[in-house]
C-alpha cells in the first residue's frame, strides 16, 4: 500500500507535460551511479553501434566501491563527454529521493553541479536520474527547477502525454536476463512511435543484482538498433524534439509549469 501511494502521489503533482507524438521511435540508454564498467564495457558496446548513451553521476561517491562495482573516477567523466555521452545529474550524496527532505535534495544538486565545474570546467548536467526510489512532491518539484528532464523508473516507454519530471524507464536487471521482455517492450515502443528509456547500473561478465551482462546488454542494444528506433541521450532526444521537431511540441518554457 505504501508502495502504491508513493507512485501515486509523485506522479499526479508538479508534472511538465511532453507529448511525445513521434514519427519514429526513440530509444535512450542510462546507467544510474556510473559505476566505471558502464563506460567501459557498456559503452564500448554502444561505441560499436555508433550510439552514444546518458551516465547519471552522483560525484560525492567517485572512486568508491558501490554495490554496482567501482564508481567512475574524473578521468571517465572526461572520457564519456569525448565518446559523445551526456552526463546527466544524481545528486551529489546519491540521496533516496523519498526520504530525503527537499531543501536537503536540492543543495545536493547544486553540490553535484559545483563539482562537476570544477572537475570538468564549462560541463554541465542538463538531465537527471531521480536516486533510490520514487521521487517524493518536495524533491520532484526541486529538480524540476534544474533541470530539462528528470528520470524515474515505472517498467514502461513514454508516449501520448509525458511528465518531463518523472519520465519513464525500463530497468534492465528487472528482467533477470530475459532478452524476450526486453524485445517486446521494444516491440510496443515502435508501434507506439514512443520513447523507451533503458535503465541499468553496472555491465560486465559478472555484474551486480543491480547491472547486466554484457552479452545481455549486446542484445539489448542489438535489438533497439534493429527495431528501426533512433537512438540518442536523454537531452539528445529533447534537443531533437525542439530543434528538428522529429515529434510532438514541449511546451514553450514559459508554458512548462507544474500540474498541481
Amino acid at each position: 500500500m505504501l508502495n502504491w501511494y508513493k507512485r501515486r502521489i509523485a506522479s499526479v503533482l508538479f508534472k511538465r507535460r511532453l507529448a511525445v507524438n513521434l514519427e519514429v521511435p526513440l530509444v535512450s540508454f542510462t546507467f544510474d551511479d556510473f559505476p566505471q564498467s558502464a563506460l567501459h564495457c557498456g559503452g564500448a558496446i554502444l561505441k560499436s553501434y555508433g550510439v552514444a548513451g546518458t551516465y547519471y553521476a552522483s560525484l560525492g561517491l567517485m572512486g568508491l566501491d558501490s554495490p554496482s562495482g567501482r564508481v567512475c573516477i574524473s578521468d571517465d567523466l572526461v572520457t564519456a563527454l569525448e565518446e559523445g555521452h551526456e552526463l546527466g545529474c544524481h545528486t551529489f550524496s546519491h540521496c533516496d529521493s523519498w526520504d530525503t527532505d527537499g531543501l536537503v535534495f536540492e543543495q545536493s544538486i547544486i553540490q553535484n553541479r559545483a563539482a562537476l565545474a570544477e572537475i570538468v570546467p564549462g560541463a554541465s548536467f542538463r538531465s537527471f536520474s531521480y536516486p533510490l526510489s520514487t521521487p517524493r512532491p518536495s524533491v520532484k518539484r526541486a529538480s524540476a527547477k534544474h533541470f530539462a528532464c528528470s528520470r524515474a523508473g515505472g517498467q514502461t516507454f513514454n508516449s501520448g502525454k509525458a511528465d518531463l519530471n518523472q519520465l519513464s524507464a525500463y530497468f534492465l536487471e528487472k528482467t533477470k536476463g530475459d532478452i524476450r521482455q526486453v524485445r517486446d517492450v521494444i516491440h510496443r515502443n515502435k508501434e507506439s512511435n514512443g520513447w523507451l528509456i533503458f535503465a541499468t547500473h553496472d555491465i560486465s561478465p559478472q555484474p551486480s543484482p543491480f547491472g547486466c551482462t554484457s552479452e545481455f546488454f549486446e542484445e539489448v542494444v542489438r535489438s533497439s538498433v534493429e527495431s528501426g528506433a533512433r537512438i540518442l541521450p536523454v537531452i539528445g532526444v529533447l534537443d531533437a524534439i525542439r530543434s528538428t521537431r522529429i515529434a510532438g511540441d514541449v511546451a514553450p518554457r514559459g508554458e512548462e509549469r507544474a500540474d498541481v
